[in-house]
C-alpha cells in the first residue's frame, strides 16, 4: 500500500511539475522581432514579496541582435510578444513596461538589475534562453541562474531555486544599474493580462 501511495504521489507531482510549451509561428515571431537602440545589456528581473522580502519570480531581459524578455515558467502573456517556450519577442519600451507593471502590485515589487555586455554574450544570452525549453513552475530562478552561469563573465553565478539569491550574485558585478518599481494596483493582475483572465 506504502508503494502504491509513493507512485501515485510521483506520478502527480511529476505532472504538477511538467513544463508548458508554447511554440508561437515563426512569422509571428519575425514580425514581432524587434531592435533596441540601446548597448547589448543583461537585466536582471526580479519580483519581491513586499512582507516577506522573499523572491517570488525572476525574469530576464535581454537587449542584443533583439530584445527579448525570458520569463521562466511565468504567466505573463501578450499577442504583441510571441512566446516560445518562455521567451518573448517583441519587447518593445511599451512592452516591457506591461511585463513590468503586470508583476509589480501592492503586495509585490520589481528590481530591474542592468548591466551593459558585448553583444556577443548578449547574443549567447538570447541562444542559451532559446534552447533551454519550457521551465517548470518553481524553477524560474534556478533556469535563469543556469544560463546565466553559461556566460562568459557571469561564471561566478550558481544555479539557485532562489530568487534573491540570484539578485545578490548579479548584484556584485561591476557597472550593474539598479531600479525598484512599486505600485499599489490589487493583488490580483489577471485583468491586466489581454484577456482578463
Amino acid at each position: 500500500m506504502k508503494r502504491l501511495f509513493l507512485s501515485i504521489w510521483l506520478v502527480a507531482f511529476v505532472a504538477a511539475c511538467g513544463a508548458e510549451p508554447v511554440w508561437a509561428p515563426e512569422e509571428e515571431v519575425r514580425a514581432k522581432a524587434y531592435r533596441h537602440s540601446g548597448p547589448a545589456s543583461i537585466t536582471l528581473i526580479t519580483v519581491i514579496n513586499n512582507r516577506s522580502g522573499a523572491g517570488g519570480h525572476t525574469g530576464l531581459l535581454i537587449n542584443g541582435s533583439q530584445r527579448v524578455v525570458w520569463d521562466p515558467a511565468g504567466t505573463w502573456w501578450s499577442p504583441n510578444a510571441p512566446e516560445r517556450n518562455d521567451l518573448h519577442y517583441g519587447m518593445t519600451d511599451r512592452m516591457v513596461d506591461v511585463y513590468v507593471d503586470y508583476h509589480t502590485r501592492e503586495t509585490y515589487h520589481t528590481v530591474l538589475q542592468e548591466l551593459q555586455v558585448s553583444p556577443e554574450v548578449a547574443e549567447q544570452a538570447i541562444k542559451e534562453a532559446a534552447a533551454y525549453g519550457a521551465v517548470p513552475k518553481a524553477s524560474c530562478s534556478q533556469s535563469t541562474s543556469a544560463i546565466l552561469g553559461r556566460l562568459p563573465g557571469f561564471e561566478s553565478i550558481k544555479s539557485t531555486f532562489f530568487p534573491v539569491k540570484t539578485m545578490e550574485a548579479f548584484a556584485k558585478f561591476q557597472g550593474v544599474k539598479t531600479r525598484k518599481v512599486f505600485d499599489d494596483d490589487p493583488d490580483d493582475n489577471s485583468a491586466k493580462l489581454p484577456d482578463g483572465a
